[in-house]
């Protein structure tokens, strides 16, 4: 144990040093096409506009992009510009505003979000960024910045239901960890796919790319992890652990480095652990996601339960988050009200999520993983026909089909986020007055037989 908290205080001094290097190599941080400062003059006649880079204060003159008009070029606030390479130098693609403007609506939608989004990362150990992530952005805040607020609301959010449920006994410290050392040097892979792909076909094609892992990621492994509880969930035991055909078959593979995992109750070749992880890290760069793949992963491949697999990612987000935020953070994108509005509900509802593990079995976990998976699934499948337009790979929209598109994404989230909050509670409560009233019974034995 004390080599285990060794190695963690090092990676943690560690991770700044190696993120700086990272950036430095270009192997963080966003895309070089991506400018962040003020615009100050707009010329709507010669379709030109003068911005002003914030690291240096380099005044640049660039052209309207061919959607753009002069209402979307905001003036006075920090705005964050896209350049459209295959349109020529110095033609911006888009411009959106650095930080959302807060209202009393907008502060209540965060703190909501927050919450159920902690519920869900206690409770099935994702992180939340598959809900938080379009969420904020659904508010109007810009990709990159909600990819980075929420990496970065993530680590404390993940130390604290990591160690909650460690205390509970449910979390593998020896696997999350060695699951989260092949998970970084898998988000460092992913990251470099996703700069092929913007090179390539730009912010476009990279959207379409992340929109088509997104949905194929979620229906495949969701429906696979729903129909598993639902077959449990008929069983008459379904409060015991049952370890998957390939991970038994798995388990029997003696290739060395073998490791022991005390907490999951599992030993098995170390080089079982490393693709595991590098999916996880991969999916993490591609769609700010992991826990799909890590607790799955965990559960099917490595043999183990889902109470502890869930906990164990707790672990694996924390430090995958800690080491995004670092880079991110070096490249000013992280809005910290939106960090710290998130977080200060999350955290309630991260603990109200382990605490519910404690209470339900193990199959209820996995319905609400699924459920919440698929559902999110036609959340993002909506945008991908707008994506294929905007790359010209299929017909433009009409604007009716546009708004029909968008609601139906905003609304499947919303009812991803109910079904969450639905499940989670229901399944605590009747899990707590069982729990009462099986304490209530015991102590009557007790006073009967005394």
């Amino acid at each position: 144990m004390k080599k285990l908290l060794i190695l963690i205080v090092a990676a943690l001094f560690l991770m700044p040093l190696a993120a700086q290097t990272a950036a430095a190599a270009g192997g963080a941080g966003p895309d070089k096409d991506m400018l962040k400062g003020l615009i100050t003059q707009v010329d709507e006649a010669n379709r030109t506009f003068t911005f002003v880079r914030e690291s240096d204060s380099k005044e640049f003159t660039f052209t309207f992009g061919a959607k753009m008009e002069a209402k979307d070029l905001p003036m006075g606030t920090k705005v964050m510009i896209n350049l459209d390479q295959h349109a020529g130098e110095g033609v911006a693609k888009d411009v959106s505003r650095m930080f959302l403007a807060m209202d009393l609506k907008t502060v209540i939608a965060l703190l909501v979000i927050g919450l159920i989004g902690g519920l869900l990362s206690g409770f099935i150990g994702s992180g939340g960024a598959f809900v938080l992530t379009p969420a904020m952005m659904s508010l109007g805040v810009p990709g990159a910045v909600a990819v980075a607020s929420n990496m970065c609301h993530k680590f404390p959010k993940a130390m604290v239901g990591a160690y909650k449920r460690y205390k509970y006994g449910q979390a593998d410290l020896k696997l999350g960890l060695v699951m989260a050392v092949t998970a970084i040097i898998g988000v460092q892979i992913g990251i470099q796919i996703q700069k092929a792909i913007l090179h390539a076909w730009g912010n476009a094609g990279s959207n379409l790319y992340v929109s088509v892992v997104f949905v194929f990621t979620l229906v495949v492994v969701g429906a696979y992890v729903f129909m598993d509880a639902q077959k449990l969930a008929k069983k008459k035991d379904s409060t015991g652990h049952e370890v998957s055909r390939l991970a038994l078959a798995l388990q029997k593979i003696n290739l060395p480095p073998m490791m022991h995992f005390k907490t999951a109750n599992v030993r098995i070749s170390a080089w079982i652990t490393v693709p595991v992880g590098l999916l996880t890290g991969m999916l993490a760069a591609t769609i700010a996601v992991g826990g799909f793949i890590g607790v799955p992963g965990m559960i099917y491949v490595i043999g183990a339960s889902a109470m502890v697999a869930s906990a164990t990612e707790l672990i694996i987000a924390f430090v995958m988050g800690f080491w995004g935020s670092v880079q991110w953070g070096l490249s000013g994108l992280i809005d910290i009200r939106l960090t710290l509005l998130i977080l200060s509900t999350s955290l309630i509802g991260v603990q109200l999520g382990a605490l519910g593990t404690t209470y339900v079995k193990d199959y209820i976990i996995k319905i609400v993983m699924g459920s919440v998976m698929l559902i999110v699934a036609v959340s993002r499948g909506a945008k991908i026909p707008g994506y294929l337009a905007d790359l010209g790979w299929g017909a433009q929209l009409a604007p009716q089909t546009t708004a029909l598109l968008e609601g139906l994404s905003f609304w499947s989230l919303v009812a991803a986020l109910a079904t969450a909050a639905i499940i989670i509670s229901g399944a605590m409560a009747k899990g707590i007055i069982s729990h009462r009233a099986d304490e209530q019974r015991k102590i009557v034995e007790v006073r009967n037989h005394g």
